[in-house]
């Protein structure tokens, strides 16, 4: 990986400001551990046998091999990988943690997996701070350093780097490289190795086949309501399984759905999430291609913001019994603030985001067109909705 991320200048500012750890999680292969390797002064990782001998040994070995006892310059970096994999891995960061949080730094890092562990009764609260790590966006192209606020100044993406987020997506090794051959091979590896891999160790499922074929099937409606017992049907199990199964694959970041918002809208639908997948560049439909797109953009900015302390933000979607519906809206402290619908190319503004706007009071509409040119103007200047180019947009995004 030979370009900066955003997450080195986040990560770096936290342990300037903060004496927590910092856990960093996210999908499978989004650069957790390169990001955190170029901070680390010592990185250990849980499958390397070395290194496990150490951290069996408990938190006086791991200080031993830090060199804790040693006059320095700057606190030193210590970096935890896969540690999730330990059945005392709590235990052992929170031994370390109160024995030595004051003489070294310690990122812990793994795969998606680890916010699953992180989940079940937190024994560590108050003694970290969590930062979610995504794929490249449109704004980390143009800014890698922390966010000051929650909306940047528009600016124009390069043609190339948008061109390679269409077609390759925003994980480091296919929008880096930038071939499609591989990047069709390395989205076939990286499923193979969630299902093989991540699912059988955090999972007792045994019907592994289903689960496989309900994969398939997410990945072919990403952008569209899920209806659980039309997957149930399709699948032969039960509804409450499905709900299960996708529940686990959200926290495995294979996908993340988007619930409605009902709050003052009239004849609100109240249960149907819509699902995405992260990986836009497998999605077929130009369409459900484009809503992906955005809707990835949007988990990430709402959840960069939330980590970094601008407040508590939601991605929801809307839509009534009459059918109308706006692809997305981002909530800020419980607050509508903005609507978003993804067009192609459609110019024509859609009645549903004048209506929504009016009945929930956010304060910007946008139709983001992802075809249109850049405009260097700024979308959240304007209160009425507007039409405005996706590169315009989600350049003031994080």
């Amino acid at each position: 990986m030979d370009r900066a991320r955003v997450y080195t200048a986040i990560l770096r500012e936290h342990f300037e400001r903060n004496r927590q750890m910092a856990f960093v999680t996210g999908p499978r292969q989004v650069g957790k551990t390169w990001v955190s390797r170029s901070l680390g002064d010592a990185y250990f990782n849980w499958d390397n046998l070395d290194d496990r001998r150490i951290l069996l040994r408990g938190p006086s070995a791991l200080a031993e091999a830090l060199g804790l006892d040693q006059l320095r310059e700057q606190l030193p970096f210590a970096v935890l990988d896969e540690l999730h994999k330990f059945a005392k891995w709590k235990t052992l960061i929170k031994g370390f943690f109160d024995t030595y949080g004051e003489r070294a730094h310690l990122l812990v890092t793994g795969s998606s997996r680890m916010d699953i562990y992180r989940r079940g009764g937190d024994s560590l609260m108050g003694r970290y701070m969590l930062y979610r790590m995504h794929p490249w966006s449109v704004g980390e192209c143009l800014r890698t350093e922390v966010p000051k606020g929650a909306i940047h100044a528009p600016a124009e993406v390069a043609a190339e780097d948008w061109d390679a987020l269409w077609k390759h997506g925003g994980f480091p090794e296919p929008f880096l490289r930038r071939e499609l051959r591989f990047t069709r091979r390395w989205r076939t590896l990286r499923q193979e190795q969630l299902f093989r891999e991540d699912l059988r160790e955090v999972a007792s499922i045994r019907d592994l086949g289903s689960i496989e074929m309900l994969m398939q099937l997410l990945a072919e409606h990403s952008g569209q309501q899920l209806i659980y017992s039309n997957l149930a049907t399709e699948i032969q199990v039960t509804v409450d399984t499905v709900r299960r199964w996708i529940d686990l694959l959200t926290r495995m970041h294979y996908g993340f759905v988007v619930r409605p918002w009902f709050a003052n809208v009239t004849k609100a639908l109240r249960k149907e999430p819509k699902w995405f997948l992260r990986d836009w560049s497998g999605v077929a439909d130009d369409g459900a291609h484009a809503e992906t797109f955005v809707a990835c953009h949007l988990l990430k900015a709402v959840e960069t913001w939330t980590d970094l302390g601008f407040g508590s933000f939601e991605l929801r979607y809307l839509r009534d019994k009459q059918k109308r519906e706006v692809d997305f809206l981002v909530v800020r402290d419980r607050k509508p603030w903005f609507l978003v619908e993804v067009k192609l190319s459609d110019t024509t503004l859609s009645p549903s985001l004048g209506h929504f706007q009016a009945q929930i009071g956010a304060p910007h509409a946008f139709q983001t067109v992802m075809n249109l040119p850049y405009v260097a103007a700024d979308c959240f200047k304007k209160q009425r909705p507007t039409v405005v180019p996706a590169r315009t947009l989600l350049s003031q995004l994080p």
